[in-house]
């Protein structure tokens, strides 16, 4: 029998082995601390998607679990428990010590102390728009207008930072109230769906790197930033379909070193809005009220263009969007820096080295503290990856603790300058063109246009 059952009333035991055959949908077990839990019904409304647990189904995700839920989801657990545990239960010294860190920051409050200031930004976000429409409407100085598309697309950063830190924790006294400031820095502000970041985001958090399931870094046939893609075989588990590498991608990436820049600064952020039309409008379920994910895009394209008619001709029109779009491009090349510099790996993805991969998949980026507000926090993205509940401000505090742990299991704890981090990642990027190139050239796609419009991310 795969369940091995004691008729004396004692614990029912499974092995690891036998708790990896629960991993499809409608027979989906995880064990979280040694007991074992059957979520086939739940993972179709779990608030964080099915993706999460889709992908670590039959498999210890205590870890996870920690890193994503407050205490008093442990409580709600016990429904879910079918009576089985987990016979050769193992822990490793680095989830010990992992876990002892969560236990105590949670005693010290520090992932409820959000000190964000959230009614500053609120007021700064307040006073950027009001100065673009301002600088828009009511003067006709080409710099001030040209100033004014600088500052959307620095309202466009901070607004995505407070709209990052609400997809992570309840940034306001309620659910309802988190959920409303979401829509509004995301749909409204940036024209970004707040539920689509989430649904990626939380697919790349708990797959960082892992280039098969991590939808962050699924960008061809634009960019490839390891040898692993260049795999013929590779499928998104994320996208579910083929990642082809062939000769449109093979060309392309070989010209990655190059195009990365540009792209970042003028194409990340366009693609980005058409993916939250595309979810909102026709993916068929979504853990989110629909109609208010559509109607913040649709305020975001009355307020944005509108700036845009403003504008004397068409020339200005232009230059105020390459501006904005460069401007809030910074914020795409922040967030590849904590990651395309750092290792790449292949699926399947699994629970017991979660704490490992997602230290060796990020890299932290050095600066003082009074340049923690251009970095939203995520310049301690180790930190971020493994306590993502915790809000940004106490992210500073908890990193000598960090440092700490992967000392003391000698793991590696990458982190570089703004610069240098930079240096580092072109060089990443350069060094996997380099080896597209060596690759023998492939047939030729019959249709390229095809090809680059189904590009992944």
């Amino acid at each position: 029998m795969e369940e091995n059952n004691n008729n004396n009333g004692a614990k029912k035991f499974i092995t690891t082995e036998e708790l990896k055959n629960h991993n499809k949908p409608g027979d989906l077990w995880v064990s979280i601390h040694g007991k074992v839990y059957d979520v086939s019904e739940w993972v179709y409304r779990h608030p964080g998607g099915e993706y999460p647990l889709l992908s670590l189904a039959g498999q210890d995700v205590t870890d996870a679990f920690l890193a994503y839920h407050p205490a008093i989801a442990a409580h709600h657990l016990q429904r879910f428990f079918n009576g089985y545990y987990v016979s050769d239960h193992h822990v490793s010294e680095v989830s010990k010590d992992y876990r002892m860190l969560v236990s105590e920051f949670s005693r010290m409050g520090m992932f409820e102390k959000k000190g964000h200031l959230v009614m500053c930004y609120a007021c700064a976000l307040t006073a950027m728009m009001a100065v673009s429409f301002y600088g828009v409407v009511c003067t006709e100085s080409l710099w001030v207008h040209m100033g004014c598309a600088v500052m959307v697309g620095f309202l466009w950063i901070q607004a995505g930072w407070v709209g990052h830190d609400s997809g992570h924790y309840d940034i306001m006294k309620t659910r309802k109230l988190s959920r409303a400031a979401q829509v509004l820095a995301g749909n409204c502000l940036t024209g970004v769906s707040i539920w689509w970041w989430r649904w990626n985001h939380n697919a790349h958090h708990i797959a960082c790197n892992v280039i098969d399931y991590d939808p962050d870094v699924q960008l061809l046939p634009i960019f490839a930033f390891s040898s692993k893609f260049f795999q013929s075989s590779l499928i998104s588990q994320f996208y579910e379909k083929p990642m082809s590498f062939n000769s449109l991608a093979r060309f392309l990436v070989s010209y990655q070193h190059w195009t990365f820049y540009p792209v970042m600064l003028l194409i990340a952020r366009i693609n980005m809005f058409i993916q939250s039309w595309k979810t909102v409008l026709f993916k068929k379920k979504i853990f989110a009220n629909r109609g208010e994910e559509i109607l913040g895009l649709i305020i975001f394209w009355i307020w944005y263009p509108f700036l845009l008619f403003c504008l004397p001709n068409h020339s200005e029109r232009i230059m105020f969007v390459v501006l904005s779009l460069m401007m809030t491009g910074v914020q795409q090349i922040q967030f590849s820096l904590n990651h395309l510099a750092s290792s790449f790996f292949a699926g399947p993805l699994t629970g017991k080295d979660w704490v490992e991969k997602q230290i060796d998949g990020t890299l932290d980026i050095d600066c003082s503290p009074w340049m923690d507000w251009f970095h939203g926090g995520l310049q301690f993205q180790i930190e971020h990856h493994l306590f993502p509940r915790m809000p940004r401000c106490q992210l500073r505090k908890v990193s000598p603790f960090v440092k700490q742990l992967c000392e003391k299991h000698g793991i590696a704890y990458n982190h570089e300058s703004f610069w240098a981090a930079n240096v580092l990642m072109f060089k990443s990027i350069r060094d996997a063109a380099m080896m597209a190139r060596d690759l023998s050239p492939e047939k030729a796609p019959k249709n390229l246009v095809w090809e680059a419009l189904n590009s992944f991310g």
